[in-house]
């Protein structure tokens, strides 16, 4: 999500990535997708691609709008991470179009033990960029980027930000059983927070999802959880998880509106049998910096 003057846009899976837009944060009403058509380089990576993509990231820097986004076949580490800029996101504004610029980070089964889903753009204390990103596999992973924040900077540098234990045994094309995802770095109190999703997502009734967090003095880590314990050793602070309202919730972001801290993620209803619906809720930090809703 992102606020441009007096209004909020809100990006997330969906064809050609969903838009809504809000002026209040309650009333959502839907705009354009961004790709009318997937873009054409797509195929060459995830064959069979119906242009239904995942996960975007939305942010503001050097005077454009840079959006990030998931291509991926389901429970395959056949991904890519792109990216897209835009200098308004006013589908009424005469100078509003997307411009793909293609791929950022790809991941190759067989290759990589991490998958390159889920990104979030995030900058460090000298304004330097770093793509956070990644799911299951071998953890979450956090790459530096270059200035056009379209290519891994050189000599590459790249990091394991989160981790839970994977069992041996299984093969490298298998994303294993430490489940984790969609990770969301937020500046505050002098900390990186780490937000992160742990276990499943988009079964429905059988969803399990929940947000956990740590956070570091460091963009690139190592994060620690309220009790000290390293995220990259399975460490995480619960945040929010279902409850008698949602089987599961998850893939947050977070952001600051106006002076107020705000976490966002998607919740699947009960009451709508597991049908995935958009949560906003207000954060609140503790006498130490921890934060909850």
């Amino acid at each position: 999500m992102i606020k441009q003057k007096d209004t909020y846009y809100l990006y997330c899976t969906g064809r050609g990535i969903s838009v809504f837009s809000s002026k209040d944060l309650k009333n959502w009403n839907p705009e354009p997708a961004v790709f009318n058509e997937k873009p054409t380089w797509v195929d060459a990576i995830v064959p069979d691609f119906k242009n239904h993509i995942w996960a975007p990231d939305i942010s503001f820097h050097n005077n454009q709008y840079y959006l990030y986004y998931s291509v991926s076949a389901f429970a395959k580490n056949t991904s890519a991470i792109a990216l897209a800029t835009n200098t308004t996101l006013d589908p009424k504004d005469p100078s509003y179009k997307w411009v793909d610029h293609g791929i950022v980070i790809q991941s190759i089964p067989n290759r990589d033990l991490w998958n390159a889903i889920d990104p979030n753009l995030t900058f460090d204390e000298n304004n330097t960029p770093w793509l956070a990103f990644g799911s299951f596999w071998e953890g979450l992973k956090m790459v530096k980027l270059n200035a056009d924040l379209s290519s891994i900077a050189q000599p590459q540098e790249w990091y394991t930000i989160s981790k839970r234990k994977r069992t041996f045994e299984l093969q490298d094309t298998n994303p294993g059983d430490a489940a984790l995802e969609a990770p969301f770095i937020f500046k505050k109190n002098g900390y990186y927070y780490q937000f992160l999703s742990w276990d499943l997502c988009c079964r429905g009734k059988e969803s399990t999802y929940k947000v956990v967090v740590g956070r570091s003095k460091n963009i690139t880590g190592p994060y620690v959880d309220k009790d000290g314990k390293l995220l990259n050793e399975g460490g995480g602070t619960l945040v929010v998880q279902g409850d008698e309202n949602f089987y599961g919730v998850g893939h947050n972001s977070a952001y600051t509106f106006d002076g107020v801290d705000y976490i966002v993620y998607h919740a699947y209803e009960v009451k709508n049998n597991g049908r995935p619906k958009l949560e906003i809720k207000e954060l609140k930090w503790d006498a130490d910096f921890w934060p909850s809703l």
